[in-house]
């Protein structure tokens, strides 16, 4: 899971978050295949998570670098 991380943005990680849940509301998902769906989406998930919350230290770092000139 870690060469995924490495290689998907953002954007990519949100397409394949939507296709999971896309296939979970599927009427006639056999319970395997849902299980799947949701596995692969809570992979996708923590992919957009992370990203997002890096996001949010490196945006946090730099105000906290502004405020330090003042």
């Amino acid at each position: 899971m870690k060469k995924l991380e490495e290689n998907i943005t953002f954007e990519q990680a949100m397409e394949k978050l939507e296709e999971y849940a896309g296939k979970l509301s599927q009427e006639g998902i056999s319970l395997e295949d849902a299980i799947q769906a949701y596995e692969e989406g809570v992979r996708y998930y923590g992919i957009c998570a992370r990203t997002l919350d890096e996001a949010k230290q490196k945006i946090e770092m730099l105000e906290i670098g502004e405020g330090a000139d003042d």
